[in-house]
């Protein structure tokens, strides 16, 4: 067996170059102290053409270094924010964050901080500027050049919205503070506008779920649709989890559907919050509508997909779906204002509606905080309030009705 033989040793900060197996390896110190190591590629033979020498071995050990060490920011330099959201997303890549994560970034660099701060040296910005931009974005203008035709623009941005486009201006200073490229992150206490009111949830009932399903649209897709359709609504499983959902995740000794990935950006990944890996109670009616689905196609464990697409076995297109869903209320006769997401707001208020603990809802939703779960709570029903009521304001010892006592 062949062993690591060390080559030429270097100052600190330079790497280091090995060989083992015929295949040379670097290993250097990345920024932060992080520990960089990759496989360089194979040696050269003597009298073979392939393969890399010492010299171009090192040459690519040397390129990887300066690939993954940013440079250090001088007096002189200007960190603009297209330097330093290249340098967060590589930061998130690194931490192997989720797609859908990455992506907000992107777009939100793109739309709004870079054309806002264009080639402005981030350490010379001040409260004031972030204020600004703040405000541009209340009263529907946008950074940058108009495109022609764009209906966003003079359209004011939302008070969610804008919260969490502040919020990911903050972690990106936030993030260049900690590196030290920033004396203070300006963001940090700006202040925000108010949280949103809860907008009204809107859901279905039992009887329009089961329309809903029965107007499952004709097609290679009906019989997936319509069991999608009531397992939405009697698991409370996002649209990405119930499209990534697999036979073997079904337990039908337990009776339970496990819930362990997500498809969201053409990817399947984990769900959305560590909360949201769980298992949820399966309805007789779910299982009976699963049953009939496994046995018309054929599966009913294994990894492949429950709601697979007919003609390729691999995941429906969310666009598809909700073109079907909409043709589907449209053919039940019911608001076609109603969004798939819906669904899993009829279980939820059907849940909190049979008295089901807030605390066990919110596991079967896989809510990362309990304050979203709290918004069924108004679906509560209590045998007791009115005799709590009654016990206020009814008779009182003389036997008289509150009211007509003399005060």
């Amino acid at each position: 067996m062949a062993t690591a033989r060390k080559i030429t040793r270097r100052p600190y900060g330079a790497g280091s170059l090995y060989a083992r197996g015929g295949v040379w390896y670097a290993h250097w110190r990345a920024d932060g102290g992080r520990q960089g190591k990759r496989r360089v590629g194979p040696m050269r033979v003597e009298g073979s053409r392939d393969g890399l020498t010492r010299s171009q071995a090192e040459a690519e050990l040397r390129r990887l270094i300066a690939e993954t060490k940013p440079a250090r920011m001088t007096s002189g330099d200007a960190l603009t924010m297209a330097e330093l959201g290249r340098r967060y997303l590589a930061n998130l890549e690194r931490q192997s964050r989720k797609k859908a994560t990455t992506t907000a970034v992107e777009s939100i660099l793109r739309v709004w901080l870079e054309p806002f701060f264009a080639e402005r040296d981030l350490r010379r910005i001040t409260a004031q500027d972030v204020q600004d931009l703040m405000t541009m974005m209340e009263k529907g203008e946008r950074p940058g050049p108009k495109a022609k035709g764009d209906r966003r623009y003079g359209r004011p941005v939302g008070a969610k919205s804008v919260r969490n486009y502040i919020g990911y201006l903050s972690a990106l200073l936030g993030f260049a503070e900690r590196k030290g490229w920033l004396p203070v992150n300006v963001a940090r206490h700006i202040e925000l506008p108010g949280k949103p009111e809860s907008t009204e949830i809107r859901f279905l009932e039992p009887l329009e779920v089961r329309a809903l399903a029965d107007a499952a649209v004709d097609g290679p897709c009906r019989e997936i649709d319509r069991a999608m359709y009531l397992t939405a609504a009697m698991t409370g499983l996002r649209q990405g989890e119930l499209v990534a959902l697999r036979w073997r995740d079904v337990d039908w000794t337990a009776g339970r559907i496990r819930v362990r990935q997500n498809y969201v950006l053409g990817e399947f990944g984990t769900p959305k919050s560590r909360r949201s890996t769980r298992s949820v109670p399966m309805a007789d009616e779910v299982a009976g509508e699963l049953d009939r689905l496994s046995r018309a196609v054929g599966e009913s464990s294994g990894d492949a997909l429950v709601f697979a697409d007919p003609h390729t076995a691999g995941p429906l297109d969310k666009a598809a779906i909700l073109r079907r869903f909409r043709r589907a209320l449209k053919a039940a006769q019911l608001e076609q204002s109603h969004r798939f997401h819906d669904l899993r707001h009829t279980f939820g208020t059907a849940m909190a509606g049979t008295g089901v603990p807030m605390r066990t809802l919110q596991e079967w939703m896989g809510h990362r905080d309990l304050e979203t779960t709290q918004r069924y709570a108004d679906y509560s029903p209590s045998a007791h309030e009115s005799a709590f009521v009654e016990a206020a304001f009814g008779s009182g010892d003389s036997g008289r009705p509150l009211a007509s006592r003399a005060t």
